[in-house]
């Protein structure tokens, strides 16, 4: 019986209840041309869904691209659409072509993923020069308020002044309407 490394109680071995080839096959049926759904195929192999979702979790994590819970490729994570248009970025034709239908996708949704991830770098792009534009303008502002802090300040110290001299005159000279 094969043994694996429990996720949770780490090195102690567990017995696995599937051979990985058994595994691998289950989880072929989530991509295509099969696209079946983690319940489908729960129901299908008698396994517990819970049990594939942990598969499906692990099979991600090695970067296999595995769909959500959608049955069509319109399912996939943002991160796995991203690597799908890295993965096909330098292909030809017929391989970007020899990869959809592996993928069980359409070089459509390739082109129309890898537009949408150059329009995100655009829209950050513009994010940061009006963030760059908004902090300028701020500074400006800070700087003209200070500036009028300074002043005011200033205009507050000459009147205190005048009035603390008002003061010692009037007490050596006394009030003049007496």
């Amino acid at each position: 019986m094969l043994e694996f490394e429990h996720p949770i109680r780490g090195s102690e071995k567990v017995p696995m209840k599937y051979s990985p080839e058994r595994r691998e096959a289950i989880l072929a049926k989530l991509e295509a041309p099969y696209n079946r759904t983690v319940s489908e195929l729960a129901t299908e192999e008698g396994i517990s869904a819970a049990t594939l979702y942990n598969w499906r979790k692990q099979a991600r994590r090695t970067g296999r691209l595995l769909p959500n819970a959608s049955a069509t490729t319109e399912g996939w994570s943002s991160q796995q659409k991203f690597n799908a248009v890295l993965e096909t970025a330098a292909l030809t034709e017929e391989e970007l072509a020899e990869y959809c239908r592996r993928r069980g996708l359409y070089p459509e949704q390739i082109r129309r993923w890898r537009a949408s991830c150059e329009q995100a770098n655009d829209q950050s792009d513009l994010a940061a020069e009006r963030q760059s534009e908004s902090t300028k303008a701020e500074r400006k502002r800070i700087r003209e308020l200070e500036r009028e802090l300074r002043r005011k300040e200033a205009a507050l110290a000459e009147t205190a002044a005048l009035l603390v001299l008002r003061k010692k005159v009037q007490a050596i000279w006394g009030d003049e309407e007496k």
